[in-house]
């Protein structure tokens, strides 16, 4: 959705970094910005998502997935069998209920405390013009970095044969960028708005489980591209990686509140490890606002 660049417009630590005359986000009171609000704020009412394209300029981009590519040996990786709630299976419901449903999924993490100051990400992470553009297209009055230092600036890397299979975030929204793609498979996949905080809705998501593709969304992302996305009441996938290079996606984390730190056990299965104020957590003990499954 590129835009005119207003006249004027203010210098920005993003120059570089992204393209501002596409997406002018230190000019976010005038009227492209304004317009570039708007029109992301459509985009997500209309299916919990939106796709900013060539978000980063080719000069950054470069940079960018050298940056992904030095960090991919700190990479975690992990196999595990999960359902789409991240729970236990549950012996009282039927063997298709989508409590029972386990699939393979094996990927990996760079957790945040390997992620520099210097790097272009956390640049971008930290930006309090990007900050101020999320939170304003997500409908908030302002979003909060990540207390947690494990996750607060994630990438995710997936080597042939990784999958993250049907899913749901634990965060209302999640913001993620593209470094790099494969050279097969590794496509987005989602169901729009299909539980909300009310109820789980399990009859559609057996459906979906089942094959079903009637209700699926399908994204073709490309290294730079800047995604928006409502995770927590979408079921999504990453379809299995093909070939040999590796799918590279940068994940910024934010919260409607200061502080948020992840759940311990995710950290350790995640990163295999836990920071101090996770193993804190693990004595204290911690509880969602909500009352869903993850």
């Amino acid at each position: 959705m590129p835009v005119e660049p207003s006249v004027d417009t203010p210098a920005s630590a993003l120059d570089g970094l992204i393209d501002l005359q596409r997406y002018p986000l230190n000019d976010l009171d005038g009227d492209t910005g304004r317009t570039l609000i708007e029109q992301c704020r459509r985009q997500l009412a209309v299916d919990g998502c939106v796709v900013l394209k060539k978000f980063v300029p080719a000069e950054a981009l470069e940079r960018l997935e050298r940056e992904t590519e030095r960090l991919s040996p700190d990479a975690h990786y992990n196999q595990t069998e999960t359902n789409p709630y991240n729970c236990d299976a549950d012996p009282s419901k039927p063997v298709s209920h989508p409590l029972n449903r386990f699939d393979d999924r094996t990927n990996g993490f760079v957790a945040g405390d390997r992620i520099g100051e210097d790097t272009i990400i956390r640049q971008v992470y930290q930006n309090p013009d990007f900050q101020r553009f999320i939170a304003t297209v997500v409908g908030m009055e302002e979003i909060h970095q990540y207390a947690d230092p494990l996750a607060d600036l994630v990438v995710n890397m997936l080597r042939e044969g990784c999958q993250h299979p049907w899913h749901y975030d634990t965060n209302e929204f999640i913001v993620t960028m593209m470094t790099r793609q494969s050279h097969g498979g590794g496509r987005f996949e989602y169901a729009p708005g299909i539980r909300n905080p009310e109820g789980e809705n399990f009859e559609d998501v057996e459906k979906v489980l089942d094959g079903d593709r009637s209700r699926l969304k399908s994204l073709d992302l490309a290294p730079g591209d800047l995604q928006i996305f409502f995770g927590r009441y979408s079921l999504h996938r990453v379809t299995p990686v093909e070939g040999d290079r590796e799918r590279h996606t940068v994940i910024f984390a934010y919260a409607m509140e200061p502080g948020f730190i992840g759940r311990p056990e995710r950290a350790q299965r995640i990163f295999g490890r836990m920071a101090p104020v996770h193993e804190k957590l693990l004595k204290q003990g911690m509880q969602r606002s909500d009352s869903l499954v993850d």
